[in-house]
């Protein structure tokens, strides 16, 4: 099959302007694809489809698909580039309509941006059914051309990351356990020589005093892991990484503060934090970035027994801070603030977490964009500029000290793990509290929950886990090795 992109016409006489590999192929054929299209009446839309069957030997279905405008930029409104984003949402659709008809290989037109093209394939075909007897079939993108090769092969690499971690999301949560999760990333990044994991057990945990971790993972039966990935990318191994923390709770039950039944089975997702961070640093190492980065993640589950913390008690973090759990399904931030603590020790350049860590932040920017709590403009503009190019956008929320108050006057320990007014900004009052554990200028942390799952928000991913904001990640991390090459 063939995938061609038509940009909508700037005049209103409705002819079709072809990118040059339409217009390439139209040739082939002697002008009838133009000739078709035109006999279909009104252009085509944005990201609407037409299909040929049989215009040429190589190409038995060939489908065209509207790419918007052809002189479409950055949207300053919309905070990404239109170009780009339309480019993913049509090649997506494409390759779909290919899948459907059953053809096993489909070649895409680059659309003048083979990068964007190559993720809006390997995206937009990608489905998780590793438990279903019966299977769509398997297609595979490839370039149509030779000239853009480069751009589509890091394209692919790009959503192959996100695809992973979409992969560890939506996967069942007695599948991907705490231990199964460390073993499939160690598996992922054993072909690469210049990058270190370790795998740490329970024994390591309690000798590194990291009591809040421990407080949360003590419910299950599943014991916990702390993963720690060194890849080193720089030029001079001891240069100062990046650092990115994720939270790995692979099943979120709430403990004792239990969560209502409904929907709870998409808690299995609660560990997206982990998962975009690691498939971050899988893809880092795939596209062989020039810098070091450490990759941070405890990995438990949630759940209610007899050992659970319950609500009231107090334990000890990391640093010496005690902290009231005041609400156990507030715990994300439990293991966050250990694993903070911890990233401390590696002279960081920056340190960047990321959790699906509250249902406020769905409720306060929904899918839209992954909200953003920094301690650094430095940080900020760089997340919001690779932002922009990955079109997996950020959206900067505040740190006031006006929400430390309100989780530091608590009535048993330093810290509460909820604010004292309840559900009033409740993501911003877990920012304030993982601020309490760092002490590194540049810090952001990223709340990934209100962009953990797609229904139809984002066209060129199916329905399910959405693995965001791992190319906004991966786009950063590149960002930030240019800088240090300069």
């Amino acid at each position: 099959g063939l995938v061609l992109g038509v940009y909508s016409s700037e005049k209103d006489d409705g002819a079709a302007q072809f990118t040059s590999a339409g217009d390439a192929f139209d040739g082939l054929v002697s002008g009838k694809l133009r000739a078709l299209l035109s006999l279909c009446g009104s252009p085509l839309k944005k990201g609407k489809t037409r299909i040929f069957h049989g215009l040429h030997q190589d190409f038995p279905s060939v489908v065209v698909v509207g790419l918007g405008k052809k002189n479409a930029g950055i949207n300053e409104q919309e905070n990404w580039n239109e170009a780009k984003e339309n480019i993913r949402t049509a090649v997506a659709v494409g390759c779909r309509q290919i899948q459907d008809l059953e053809i096993p290989c489909v070649e895409v037109d680059p659309c003048g941006d083979a990068q964007a093209a190559a993720e809006g394939a390997v995206l937009g075909l990608h489905e998780y059914n590793e438990l279903k007897q019966k299977k769509k079939p398997v297609v595979t993108p490839q370039l149509h051309g030779s000239a853009e090769s480069e751009a589509w092969q890091k394209g692919v690499i790009y959503a192959e990351g996100q695809n992973l971690a979409r992969y560890l999301m939506e996967a069942p949560a007695n599948y991907i356990t705490p231990i199964k999760f460390a073993e499939h990333i160690e598996q992922k990044l054993r072909s690469f020589s210049n990058v270190k994991v370790h795998i740490r057990p329970e024994s390591w945990i309690t000798t590194q005093e990291m009591g809040a971790f421990l407080s949360v993972a003590k419910g299950s039966a599943e014991p916990p892991i702390f993963l720690e990935i060194h890849y080193l990318g720089g030029a001079n191994t001891d240069d100062s990484p990046l650092v990115f923390v994720g939270k790995g709770v692979t099943f979120d039950s709430g403990g004792i503060s239990l969560k209502p039944s409904s929907g709870m089975d998409a808690m299995r997702a609660d560990m997206g934090g982990a998962a975009t961070v690691c498939s971050a640093i899988v893809t880092a190492a795939a596209l062989n970035l020039p810098l070091n980065i450490i990759g941070l993640a405890p990995l438990c589950e949630n759940m209610p027994s007899g050992k659970a913390n319950k609500p009231g008690d107090v334990v000890r973090a990391k640093n010496g801070k005690t902290i009231q759990v005041d609400n156990t399904d507030a715990e994300g931030r439990l293991l966050l603030a250990d694993a903070l603590c911890y990233a401390h020790n590696f002279n960081a350049r920056a340190i960047v977490n990321a959790a699906t860590l509250t249902g406020a932040m769905d409720v306060a920017l929904g899918s839209a964009a992954t909200g953003v709590f920094t301690n650094s403009s430095w940080l900020w503009t760089h997340l919001y500029e690779a932002s922009i190019l990955t079109g997996d956008r950020v959206w900067r929320m505040p740190l006031f000290e006006h929400y430390t108050k309100q989780v530091t006057d608590c009535p048993l320990a330093d810290v509460s793990n909820i604010g004292k007014y309840s559900r009033a900004g409740g993501a911003c009052t877990a920012a304030a509290f993982l601020k309490e554990f760092v002490t590194a200028s540049h810090w952001a942390h990223l709340d990934i929950a209100g962009v953990m799952s797609n229904k139809d928000e984002v066209p060129y991913l199916r329905k399910g886990m959405a693995g965001r904001p791992t190319r906004t990640l991966v786009e950063f991390a590149a960002r930030l090795s240019k800088d240090s090459h300069n």
